[in-house]
C-alpha cells in the first residue's frame, strides 16, 4: 500500500504551478487558464467512467487518477484550498448519505 495521498499531489501541484518552468504540464495548464482545466476535468471524467462502464480496471485506475490531478488543478486555479474540499466531506459524512442529500434540497 502506498503513503501517498491527494494532500501529497496538491503540494506537487501548488510547486509546479507557481514555478517557472516552460516544462511543466501544471504550470502550462495553469496558464491556460480556469476554462481549459474545467474541460480537462470533464474529459477525465468522461474516460473514467468509459472505461468503468467497459469493465476495464486499468484503464478505470489510470482515467481516475488523471481526473483527481486535473481536478486538485482545478481546485488551485480557483484558489479553492484542498482543505475546504476535505472539510465539505467530513461535514457530509456526519449523517447518512441520504439525509445529507435531502439537506441540500436535490431530494
Amino acid at each position: 500500500m502506498t503513503g501517498f495521498t491527494l494532500s501529497d499531489l496538491d503540494r506537487i501541484i501548488e510547486a509546479r504551478a507557481t514555478s517557472g518552468d516552460p516544462g511543466s504540464y501544471t504550470r502550462k495548464l495553469i496558464d491556460k487558464g480556469v476554462p481549459k482545466i474545467a474541460q480537462k476535468v470533464g474529459e477525465e471524467g468522461v474516460e473514467a467512467a468509459i472505461a468503468a462502464v467497459m469493465g476495464d480496471n486499468d484503464g478505470l485506475t489510470g482515467e481516475a487518477a488523471d481526473l483527481l490531478y486535473h481536478l486538485l488543478v482545478l481546485l488551485r486555479a480557483r484558489q479553492v484550498p484542498l482543505s475546504a474540499v476535505m472539510e465539505e466531506l467530513e461535514r457530509r459524512t456526519a449523517q447518512s448519505g441520504l439525509q445529507e442529500k435531502a439537506s441540500r434540497g436535490n431530494g
